[in-house]
């Protein structure tokens, strides 16, 4: 992998910097428009730190920042009731699937990143309307769990399919965010418990994951504040097309 190759023995500063300058980055777009936090932080960080490392600093940060939206607003129960199925797929998913960090190559992960985090660019740009599933929510549920569990266990990354699905259910503005920060902490608590049982969370990224945690809230208030200035649709137009061209580039990179 080319760029910076962390060394666990050691933090040095340019890490510590890189670290840093990306959970800003990736806090003030989840500022911004609500999401992007992990996907931002796994596309900078995988194709300069390798994406073990990418994982394991992301979460303490995803974890803090999903709680608030998790629990903000009073639909969280009729959330859970709804939705109980598909995060105790994904949850279960993302554990067992958390194991092909220690049997699967790394170039063959990075890829697969790659291509979801291309996917994920691709159909913001498109925005297609999702058609709801109606009837078959009590399958669709648990079988998009499953699937977003598996790519979240094996990436690191929890975007695909689990947004478009939450999208489609017509859920209000608030309740939508709400759905994805309850989905986005129950995946990052399952890949917590999934990475730090196999031993794959050295002390070392343990302590950078809560060196990036400042940098991130810091960036969510910058977004937060600038977010009545901006376009939110050209934001997020601006972020689909990056994520797409990082997922290309990082799919494309030569891996040895």
């Amino acid at each position: 992998m080319l760029g910076i190759m962390i060394d666990l023995a050691t933090l040095d500063p340019a890490t510590i910097v890189l670290v840093a300058a990306v959970l800003a980055l990736a806090g003030t777009v989840k500022g911004v428009v609500g999401l992007g936090l992990p996907t931002v932080t796994l596309a900078l960080l995988t194709a300069t730190l390798g994406l073990e490392a990418a994982i394991a600093v992301m979460l303490l940060p995803s974890l803090v920042t999903n709680l608030w939206q998790a629990f903000a607003g009073r639909g969280l129960l009729a959330l859970l009731r709804r939705l109980w199925t598909f995060l105790l797929a994904l949850a279960v998913a993302t554990v067992v699937a958390s194991a092909a960090l220690t049997v699967v190559a790394p170039s063959i992960l990075t890829t697969l990143l790659g291509a979801s985090i291309a996917l994920y660019g691709a159909v913001g740009l498109a925005t297609p309307r999702w058609p709801a599933p109606g009837r078959w929510e009590p399958v669709l549920s648990p079988a998009m769990g499953l699937v977003t569990g598996v790519v979240t266990g094996m990436t690191g990354s929890f975007v695909m399919p689990a947004v478009p699905y939450l999208q489609a259910l017509g859920l209000p503005r608030d309740r939508l965010v709400q759905a994805m920060g309850l989905t986005f902490l129950v995946a990052t608590l399952a890949l917590a418990a999934g990475l730090g049982g196999r031993g794959l969370i050295p002390e070392k990224l343990a302590a950078l994951s809560v060196i990036a945690l400042p940098p991130a809230l810091i960036g969510m208030e910058i977004g937060r504040r600038i977010r009545g200035r901006l376009s939110e649709r050209r934001f997020r137009q601006a972020l689909f097309a990056s994520m797409l061209l990082l997922g290309i580039w990082i799919m494309a990179e030569p891996r040895v």
